[in-house]
């Protein structure tokens, strides 16, 4: 079952979510800081990210593990009606939120849902097309494809939003990291290495398709 790593400062919000999510067989990983949330994420399968922490504030956490593991969804706490929060969370690349004080079967609820949006399982399948998220392998026609770590952070993002379109910029901030510093072209160089090895025609795509003047999409079935 996926891990959840709960990270927030309050020990009372940390046992209600700890008591809700064991029951519906999640395994729970904690931190009461931002440092120790990024020494636990490596091991997570989605994080409930409180926005203030103390040591490592909400932010920095969702800049780092970005950077760090651009496939890991994130659901964020925030303040209810802080508005400004939710957006500026998501432009980090939050996948989802919910407002305090929350009902702990509504976060649990949306848990499952993003657990499933981002398909998390043994491994997601298109076609022949087959990739496993945990062990980062890809299959093609049954054989393994060997894929740098760009290459693999790149594909699953965009395996993982089908008909998604994703800017250039927009892949740089999820795969390369906000500390990239460089030219939009380099997207295209993996797109184009990316297909070669899925054996994808840029002109009659099964995966990867271009959308012209924007950027590109994952190509839906």
């Amino acid at each position: 079952m996926a891990k959840v790593l709960v990270v927030d400062d309050d020990p009372a919000i940390r046992e209600i979510l700890r008591a809700y999510l064991s029951r519906e067989g999640y395994e729970l990983l904690e931190a009461d800081d931002g440092e120790a949330a990024l020494e636990l994420a490596p091991q997570a399968d989605l994080v409930v990210l409180d926005l203030m922490l103390p040591k490592l504030d909400g932010w920095a956490v969702a800049e780092r593990l970005r950077e760090l593991r651009p496939e890991l969804p994130v659901l964020m706490l925030t303040a209810r009606g802080e508005e400004e929060e939710r957006v500026r969370g998501l432009e980090l690349g939050a996948d989802d939120y919910v407002t305090k004080p929350f009902s702990p079967r509504e976060l649990v609820a949306r848990v499952k849902a993003l657990l499933r949006r981002v398909g998390l399982k043994e491994e997601l399948r298109y076609g022949d097309l087959v990739i496993r998220p945990h062990t980062r392998e890809v299959f093609l026609h049954g054989e393994p494809l060997h894929l740098s770590r760009l290459e693999f952070d790149l594909l699953l993002l965009l395996a993982r939003h089908p008909g998604m379109v994703f800017s250039r910029d927009r892949l740089l901030e999820r795969v390369w990291g906000e500390d990239f510093f460089g030219v939009d072209r380099v997207v295209d160089v993996h797109v184009a290495a990316l297909r070669k090895k899925l054996g994808d025609d840029p002109e009659h795509p099964h995966y990867i398709e271009t959308v012209r003047g924007v950027g590109y999409r994952f190509k839906e079935t």
